[in-house]
């Protein structure tokens, strides 16, 4: 028999009738909601993982700001490769809209996080320690003392011991048990320094993104190639390649100077596994400021020169083959050193040079050079170690139309030869030029003479400008701290308890309450136990 329902009892809707009406968030409960979403912690720490997976393509692939010749490269390369990752800003990562917008999350969640926490922190740190519970010996560590002593005076020294231990204490008054008999009690608890070292971690978190983004913002970047005997003066148009920050004002680049005197090598010549394997570089440099003091100084690889408050960093060397170029008459047209890039370990290296003016047409010549040369089993030359031994230079000519007179910039380390005619080479009646250093050869066509007088080394600087260093390095530190604040200091609550008996003895109670894991809570309690019955003469109960 089933059992009596009220008369406006449903089971169900009827047919027709409506379903039941939820509530509606409306746009206050949406975005609300949505705020409490990018606030949370596990928020948080998702967007901070999702930026570090988000970094990764700056680390694969050349980048604009640090590595503009290896995009360049990239292009050659990778041709058909080259348009979709740019399209997608993975050559420009740090600055692209999908990392800066994971970035922006970032910041506003942890922001979100840390004041609503911050002011929750700061008024359980003005909140006094809460009453004693009323059955401690369900609590952990629960230890119980019986003796004679005075209750109150067992209080006070078990407050002034729990002092000692860092913990914040606080009395509570007499209750009266029955019988004239009263119970006295102080609690206490420490470790809210725990909840201090997670809001500095995450405050440090947020100073470490506002530091780079104005590090990122009035700061720059620029690399120099420059050759022996060369100088390079810190001004825009000196620089090779430069990336200004967003705020960057020619102001910022104070005008000191750079000259290279000498680079250095030192390769492996012991083990027979690495031979030829560079073990130091050093470029050693003369600076001179706007007063005129000048300082000598080494640049290594690990070891950068600071100096204008810029960071002169070792990037890459080569070798800069000095040409002269003279026309038919042994007038002079083009002298210079010109760097030539590495394609290998043993400095097998390509250059191009182009002489636009002075000769009957325009030249292009495209180069190898071998700095200690060796023949393949297949004929084809390569370098067999990095050192000047016995050098050797090639060089394809070309003449033509440089395409120069365009005004459209050309890279320097590329000769477009499709409207050129190669004049000496393997596609030409002439094989390539080959010059050691001291010797002239002839161009063909009459059009003059190449002289390769001596090779030099040159050194690729970059130059960069980061007015947050120290301040990253400071919230650095501050992370590190707050980070192990966090996980090595317990939260703690202890209580004691000192109940007068009907024979006229008191029993002393003990116990603690951990806030999330702490595996010593009940060590500990037992030390306090132990030390105070100690200090009042007392045993602990079996």
């Amino acid at each position: 028999m089933s059992s009596s329902r009220p008369s406006d009892h449903i089971d169900s809707p009827e047919p027709g009738d409506s379903a039941i009406a939820q509530p509606k968030l409306g746009v206050v409960g949406y975005l609300r909601f949505f705020w409490r979403q990018l606030t949370s912690m596990r928020t948080a720490l998702f967007l901070l993982l999702l930026l570090a997976f988000a970094a990764i393509p700056g680390s694969l692939v050349a980048q604009r700001s640090s590595d503009p010749n290896g995009v360049i490269q990239y292009k050659v390369d990778h041709p058909d490769l080259y348009p979709i990752l740019d399209g997608l800003q993975v050559f420009d990562t740090y600055t692209s809209v999908w990392f800066s917008s994971i970035y922006l999350l970032l910041f506003v969640s942890l922001i979100g996080c840390i004041i609503p926490r911050s002011i929750h922190h700061f008024r359980a740190l003005r909140s006094r320690p809460p009453k004693t519970p009323a059955r401690l010996n369900r609590l952990a560590g629960y230890t119980s003392i019986t003796g004679r002593t005075d209750a109150a005076s067992a209080i006070d020294s078990a407050r002034a011991n729990l002092k000692k231990l860092g913990y914040r204490t606080e009395l509570y008054p007499s209750n009266s048990t029955g019988a004239g008999r009263g119970s006295f009690s102080v609690s206490a608890e420490r470790g809210y320094l725990r909840e201090t070292g997670n809001l500095v971690f995450h405050t440090a978190l947020v100073g470490i993104l506002v530091s780079v983004a104005i590090g990122g913002s009035f700061g720059y970047s620029g690399q120099r190639v420059v050759v022996e005997g060369q100088k390079f003066v810190n001004v825009l148009g000196d620089y090779d390649s430069f990336n200004p920050g967003r705020f960057f004002e020619s102001d910022f680049l104070e005008p000191y100077r750079i000259s290279l005197d000498k680079f250095e090598a030192t390769y492996e010549l012991e083990n027979t596994q690495a031979i030829g394997q560079a073990t130091d570089y050093s470029a050693y440099v003369t600076t001179t400021m706007p007063d005129g003091d000048q300082q000598n100084a080494n640049i290594k690889v690990n070891e950068p020169l600071a100096i204008g408050g810029t960071d002169v960093f070792l990037l890459g060397n080569g070798y800069a083959p000095t040409l002269v170029i003279r026309d038919p008459e042994g007038t002079v047209v083009w002298e210079d050193s010109t760097p030539f890039l590495p394609q290998d370990a043993h400095l097998t290296s390509l250059g191009v040079i182009k002489v636009p003016d002075g000769l009957a047409e325009q030249l292009g010549l495209v180069g190898f050079f071998y700095p200690t040369a060796a023949k393949l089993p297949s004929g084809a030359l390569t370098s067999g170690f990095p050192e000047l031994l016995d050098p050797l230079l090639t060089l394809r000519a070309f003449t033509g139309d440089l395409g120069l007179d365009a005004g459209v910039p050309k890279s320097v380390y590329q000769l477009a030869t499709d409207d050129m005619t190669e004049i000496a080479g393997s596609n030409a009646d002439v094989p390539a030029l080959e010059l050691r250093p001291g010797e002239t050869v002839d161009l063909p066509n009459g059009l003059g003479t190449i002289e390769l007088t001596e090779v030099k080394r040159f050194a690729s600087f970059d130059i960069h400008r980061d007015p947050s260093q120290v301040w990253v390095l400071t919230f650095a530190i501050l992370i590190l701290a707050g980070l192990f604040t966090g996980l090595f200091i317990p939260r703690r609550r202890v209580w004691v308890k000192a109940t007068e008996n009907a024979d006229g003895g008191v029993t002393l109670e003990y116990a603690g309450l951990a806030r999330g894991e702490d595996p010593r809570l009940e060590a500990a309690v037992g030390d306090i136990a132990a030390t105070h019955s100690k200090q009042l003469g007392l045993k602990v109960e079996p």
